[in-house]
């Protein structure tokens, strides 16, 4: 058999020091120190207005009258530059402050992208949002409690047509509102043309950026929240300029030659905002926002996109690869031009599936004669996020890797499995205006607890690093006392399923028997042979999808050790996930809690055989 030849990709770190601690604790770090970094990211801003003053920033297609979209609009490092100091300008005359920022209501656009930037000049944070608060949500609990937490003195909207609703329903008179385009009703707004176009006091603007500092407060970052209400997770300078460089000694591609992104992930989500975003900024690369999502509505736009714009690393969920993979079977122009000068793949928010892997690893051999590197790693919003990243090309799903320089990380042995903690210059202090949270979620060594479980990859060779083993918080015991791991769990019956299978929910606690919930994906459309516009109740319930699954469960059956790995009943979920009921998160992942929390009343129609569709081994 020869060996797969893969597109040259350096990894920076190879190599991890190993300390015992107590009985069960051992810590973990790389053996490169983490190397000298800026401390705001503004400097960096500044430093590219010098240097490249002409090079694009950041990039967006034009919304047309009609609701498509036209030619790119380009914003170079000479004009944010200048719009930020204006803005910030805009800022300070208005008092804003960490306790009176600015709450941004987007999606990811060039306003937003300018505004957080005039943000960061002023020293002012800034809270970006998930639009589904505002969007979705009926009764706007979660935006109403984003407000409360940080009480701002300024809110963004994209569209007062849009988030008009919104803003009436929780934003107090007292805060002023910037709009990009529209009206409210009822109330006065400042235009975001306005507030570029702010006079600017030289001194003003660069006494309030010399003012900042590592410990200055670039953002509130809310996390998904699952039962409970999202946190604000504290961003400071020091957190996303370590970070950078950090994930620039793991990942040394992001220096080696000029970075172009074309990416949708949302700025209110650490991977979109801090990872993506600050790459972009610390390495003077260019950002094309892609408007397109992993979903059948809006993937066309992601792949329109990349037939046009090579970029040189590539980030996505797996549900997003999983479309690139297959729509690059049949399109040669998406082929060449995604393949032209891509050095890296990187997925993140859940596993992706074996068959996508390969798909991917097929078509790129057939193309350009290699295979392109696809990496993964483990953070979190909490650890700015870049926590660990992968040693070498040959990684398989779940694989993690090792810390990055820097960061020192904690295994603690707990209720049978091994919680990886943090302790680095990346670390958030802690949640606003939480301290009860804050500490809470810091152990008596100051580690932050990420309730995410980890073993080694191999443990003859830890320099490999280590592998993802689920969340301890989603693991269970049945009735007779036995453990259920459910991640491990959950990415079996994704690949079982592939590619039928968007996501699994385990149930089962305090039962005698596994089941799982079952999100599909549009592939089952195909499967069932019913018209295009049938409902998805309809498709689930096809002969041809239940069979299929019928033909998983028994697959699944004779691979099973014991009760707590066998899927003894399992049904299909025609009703997505939604962002509102905190059911996915805003990178995608599925939240196994708030699942089980919304759908009480299935996992027991499920266990106590009362579904109209419930499949079982039969073997």
């Amino acid at each position: 058999m020869t060996t797969p030849q893969f597109r040259p990709l350096s990894f920076g770190v190879t190599r991890v020091q190993v300390q015992e601690g107590a009985p069960g604790v051992r810590y973990v770090q790389a053996e490169q120190q983490l190397e000298s970094h800026p401390e705001r990211l503004t400097d960096r801003l500044l430093h590219w207005a010098q240097v490249k003053p002409e090079q694009t920033f950041v990039a967006r297609r034009v919304k047309q009258a009609d609701g498509s979209s036209g030619d790119w609009r380009h914003i170079s490092y000479a004009e944010a530059w200048a719009s930020a100091r204006a803005i910030a300008q805009g800022l300070i005359n208005r008092g804003l402050s960490a306790e009176r920022p600015v709450v941004i209501l987007s999606e990811n656009d060039l306003e937003h992208a300018l505004l957080s930037l005039g943000c960061m000049v002023a020293g002012v944070p800034f809270v970006p949002t998930s639009p589904a608060y505002s969007l979705i949500s009926t009764d706007y609990a979660k935006l109403r409690h984003v407000l409360t937490t940080v009480t701002p003195g300024l809110v963004f909207a994209a569209d007062g047509a849009r988030y008009g609703k919104a803003i009436s329903a929780v934003v107090g008179d007292d805060v002023d509102v910037v709009l990009t385009q529209g009206t409210l009703t009822n109330r006065t707004s400042t235009t975001f043309a306005e507030l570029c176009a702010t006079p600017v006091n030289d001194a003003a603007v660069d006494a309030a950026m010399a003012a900042s500092g590592p410990d200055t407060i670039v953002k509130f970052l809310f996390t998904s929240g699952s039962t409970k209400l999202p946190k604000a997770v504290i961003n400071t300078q020091r957190m996303w300029c370590a970070n950078q460089q950090q994930m620039v000694q793991s990942m040394p591609v992001l220096a080696q030659q000029p970075l172009v992104l074309l990416d949708w992930l949302p700025w209110n989500h650490t991977f979109g905002g801090n990872h993506n975003v600050g790459m972009v900024l610390y390495h003077g690369g260019t950002l094309y926002i892609d408007d397109g999502k992993p979903t059948p509505a809006l993937m066309h736009e992601t792949l329109r996109n990349l037939r046009e714009i090579a970029p040189t690393v590539y980030f996505n969920v797996p549900t997003g690869f999983e479309a690139i993979a297959a729509a690059m079977k049949t399109d040669a122009q998406l082929r060449k031009t995604l393949l032209s000068r891509v050095q890296m793949f990187f997925y993140a928010g859940a596993a992706l599936a074996q068959p996508i892997w390969d798909s991917l690893f097929e078509t790129a051999e057939q193309e350009i004669g290699q295979r392109i590197v696809m990496t993964s790693g483990l953070g979190m919003t909490e650890s700015g996020p870049f926590g660990l990243y992968v040693t070498g090309p040959e990684l398989k799903a779940g694989d993690l890797g090792v810390p990055t320089p820097g960061m020192q990380v904690k295994l603690v042995d707990l209720q049978g499995k091994t919680e990886i903690r943090y302790r680095g210059p990346n670390i958030t202090p802690g949640y606003w205006r939480a301290p009860q949270e804050t500490a809470e979620a810091f152990d008596e060594e100051g580690y932050f607890k990420s309730g995410d479980a980890v073993k080694w990859i191999d443990e003859t060779d830890i320099h490999l690093g280590l592998k993802f083993d689920g969340r301890i918080a989603e693991d269970f015991k049945l009735a007779t006392g036995t453990f259920v791991s459910v991640g491990p769990l959950r990415a079996k019956i994704i690949a079982a399923g592939a590619p039928y299978i968007q996501d699994v929910v385990i149930t089962g606690l305090n039962l005698k028997e596994v089941g799982a919930m079952v999100f599909p994906t549009q592939a089952e459309r195909a499967l069932s042979g019913l018209p295009a516009d049938t409902s998805m109740h309809e498709v689930v319930d096809s002969a041809p999808v239940l069979a299929k699954f019928q033909q998983v469960v028994n697959e699944l059956a004779k691979s099973a050790t014991g009760s707590a790995n066998r899927i003894a009943r399992l049904c299909l979920l025609a009703d997505a996930p939604t962002v509102d009921r905190g059911e996915i998160t805003d990178k995608g992942s599925i939240n196994q809690r708030a699942v089980l929390t919304h759908r009480a009343d299935t996992v027991a129609k499920l266990h106590a055989d009362e579904l109209h569709y419930i499949l079982k081994p039969q073997i």
